[in-house]
C-alpha cells in the first residue's frame, strides 16, 4: 500500500516483548520510534521465562542495528518500554549505558517534554534521560506540537495527549505522524484505543493510510482500569479501523490470552470496510510470538535450566546486574 514510506517493526508484543519500537524510512530520512523494550517483572507470580529473555535479546539486537542507520530517534514518553535507560538492568529492560549510547549517540533526538504536561515519575525519568542517554545526542530537542521537515518528508508531533483515559495518572504522550508526499503513517503508542475521544479526532484528522496503535489493556479491566474506559477504547478503535486502511494493533491487547476473541468486533468492522487490522509480526510476515500471558504455561512445560533457576533466586537488585543464562 505504501510506496514511499518503509515501515519495519523491531520490537513488539507480537515479538514476545513489551515495546512498540518501529523503524520508518523515506528517501529523505530514517527514523527510529520509541527505542525501548521491556519485560513484565511479574506476571501470574512468575518472573520472565527464558523464552522471553531470548526474545528481548533479539529485539535489542534489531534496535541496535536500526539505530546505526537512523538519523532521528524519537521518544513519545518516558516509560522504559519506550526508551532505553542508561543503567544496567538485565532483569526487565536488557539495558546498559553502552546500549543507550549506541542508540542515541550522534542522532537528532526528538523527545516529549519532561517539564510540562508530565507526571512525577516521567518528569524524573525525563530529567535523568537528558543527563544520560540524551547527552550523547548530536541535538536533543523537545518535540511537543512541533513539525520537522526533511526534503519531502514531514515529521509531525501532536500536542501531548493522555496516556489512556482522560486525566490518566500515567500522564501524557506524543503521537507522531510521518508524511511523505501523499502518504502518511501515524504512530500512537499508549493512547490505549484511543480511550479519549479528542485523541481519536486528532488521529482521524490526519487521514493516515497506516496507524500503529497501542490498543486498550483488556487484561487490566476491572483490576487497574475501569471497564467503562476499556469499552470507550474499544468503541473508538472500531471507529478508527473503519476510517483507516491499515491498522497495526499492538501493545496492551496482546497481553490478554483472550485478545483475539475480545477484539473480533474490531477485525469484523475493518473487514466490512475492506480495511485491515494486523499485528506487527503479521505485517512483517511472521507468526505472532505471544509470550507474556503464556508465562505460567512456559514454566510448566519448558522448565528453566539449573543456572537460570539459581539466577531467579538472587535478590532483584542483583538480578539486574547479572545476565541470566538462557
Amino acid at each position: 500500500m505504501l510506496k514511499k514510506i518503509r515501515v519495519v517493526p523491531l520490537a513488539e508484543e507480537s515479538f514476545g516483548v513489551r515495546s512498540m519500537c518501529t523503524y520508518i524510512e523515506t528517501s529523505d530520512v530514517k527514523v527510529l520510534l520509541d527505542a525501548g523494550v521491556s519485560l513484565a517483572p511479574n506476571r501470574f507470580g512468575y518472573p520472565p521465562h527464558p523464552r522471553e529473555y531470548q526474545a528481548i535479546a533479539e529485539c535489542r539486537e534489531r534496535i541496535s542495528k536500526a539505530a546505526e542507520k537512523a538519523d532521528i530517534v524519537t521518544l513519545s514518553h518516558y516509560h522504559f518500554d519506550h526508551h532505553t535507560p542508561s543503567y544496567t538492568d538485565w532483569f526487565c529492560n536488557w539495558s546498559s549505558a553502552d546500549a543507550a549510547k549506541k542508540i542515541y549517540e550522534g542522532k537528532l533526538v526528538l523527545v516529549k517534554s519532561y517539564r510540562s504536561m508530565v507526571n512525577f515519575s516521567q518528569r524524573r525519568r525525563g530529567w535523568m534521560f537528558n543527563k544520560t542517554g540524551g547527552s550523547y545526542a548530536e541535538r536533543l530537542e523537545v518535540a511537543d506540537s512541533k513539525t520537522f521537515e526533511f526534503g519531502n518528508t514531514k515529521l509531525k508531533f501532536s500536542d501531548p495527549v493522555f496516556h489512556g483515559s482522560e486525566n490518566s495518572a500515567l500522564g501524557w504522550i506524543l503521537m507522531t505522524t510521518l508524511e511523505c508526499d501523499d502518504e502518511k503513517v501515524l504512530f500512537a503508542s499508549d493512547v490505549q484505543g484511543p480511550m479519549y475521544n479528542p485523541t481519536l479526532d486528532i488521529i482521524l484528522a490526519e487521514k493516515p493510510q497506516l496507524v500503529i496503535m497501542g490498543g486498550p489493556p483488556t487484561y487490566l479491566a476491572e483490576f487497574r482500569v475501569k471497564e467503562e474506559h476499556i469499552k470507550q477504547g474499544m468503541q473508538n478503535l472500531k471507529s478508527l479501523v473503519k476510517r483507516v486502511p491499515t491498522t497495526i494493533l499492538e501493545h496492551h491487547p496482546l497481553r490478554d490470552e483472550e485478545w483475539r476473541n475480545l477484539f473480533q468486533p474490531i477485525f469484523d468492522a475493518a473487514s466490512e470496510a475492506d480495511h485491515k487490522v494486523v499485528t506487527a509480526a503479521e505485517l512483517a510476515g511472521k507468526e505472532n510470538n505471544l509470550l507474556e500471558f503464556r508465562r505460567r504455561q512456559l514454566f510448566e512445560t519448558e522448565p528453566p535450566n539449573p543456572e537460570f533457576e539459581k539466577w531467579m533466586k538472587l535478590p532483584q537488585p542483583k538480578r539486574k546486574l547479572v545476565r541470566p543464562s538462557i
